[in-house]
């Protein structure tokens, strides 16, 4: 790629409008870092591990925009989390501005005929490729490269990138049964109105799963919490599930009452004294919203 066609590919993603240093901070990194395998892994591991993943805006009615201020002004400087494309745009735009090369594709989720609903990134460094992804939710903790179908163990989980026919490939993940496939997709880079385009569906569409209920997810090397409307999940590192229903002991008057747990649960920030009335008004019948304040 030459100087002037790489300005416009990062002009046209609007990367020179990032915060680098606001984004840094964000994750937890107080310098700028090189560009290299051992940075992209860091950086990736710390965004995961900073940046919850959720789908509140759209349960709010509010929607989901996709250029970079506005990611930025949400994840960033708002202190919120956000869904696949408000983590791969805001990520691949830090990467860039690192220097990297960065290609933005769109994968298939769960069947091999479904939409193309998911944002990943493949970035190039050293000479080889990688697969980043913060923004799947239960994913990855740190990239996978390419060209390597071996088992990558994660912190105690564990995946492997399987390279098929015509330049696709599969993420995969290792559960007691064998493999099970979390996405496809292929090498074809991405234009932001191939984005618009995708969120629009992912974000609108009467089918889509996070039409119907809030999602909220913290994953990092500690563990995996995950909230899909009033069902919490937490999976440690090599260790089965714990799932309970958030109410059931004030419902069922069963048990403790799991609000203060709920309540210490580290799954972000939707306590802003702004974002406080909506998600009242939304939640009010639900204990969602134990899990979104006191963070």
């Amino acid at each position: 790629m030459t100087d002037a066609s790489a300005a416009r590919a990062t002009d046209e993603w609007a990367t020179c409008q990032l915060d680098l240093v606001a984004y840094l901070q964000r994750i937890g990194h107080a310098r700028q870092p090189a560009p290299t395998a051992e940075t992209l892994t860091a950086l990736h591991r710390a965004h995961v591990a900073a940046i919850p993943f959720e789908n509140a805006d759209i349960i709010l009615s509010r929607g989901i925009a996709v250029d970079l201020p506005s990611i930025q002004g949400k994840l960033v400087h708002g202190g919120r989390g956000g869904y696949c494309f408000e983590h791969g745009l805001l990520l691949a735009a830090a990467l860039e501005t690192l220097g990297y090369h960065v290609d933005r594709l769109l994968a298939r989720v769960g069947g091999e005929h479904n939409a193309r609903t998911h944002l990943v990134l493949r970035v190039r460094t050293d000479g080889q490729c990688w697969l980043a992804d913060t923004g799947f939710g239960t994913g990855l903790i740190e990239p996978l490269p390419f060209g390597d179908d071996a088992p990558h163990a994660q912190y105690g989980w564990t995946y492997r990138l399987i390279a098929g026919s015509q330049r696709t490939w599969q993420l995969q993940e290792q559960h007691e049964g064998g493999w099970a496939t979390r996405y496809r997709f292929d090498d074809q880079p991405q234009y932001p109105a191939d984005i618009l385009v995708a969120n629009h569906f992912t974000a609108t569409y009467p089918g889509s799963a996070f039409v119907r209920q809030l999602v909220v997810i913290r994953k990092d090397p500690t563990g995996l919490r995950r909230l899909t409307g009033r069902r919490l999940t937490i999976t440690g590192p090599d260790s089965p599930d714990t799932d309970r229903h958030l109410d059931d002991g004030v419902r069922r008057g069963a048990g403790p009452d799991l609000r203060p747990a709920a309540q210490r649960g580290r799954f972000g920030s939707l306590d802003h004294d702004h974002e406080k009335p909506a998600m009242i008004t939304v939640t009010q019948d639900s204990p969602a919203i134990w899990m979104l304040r006191g963070y």
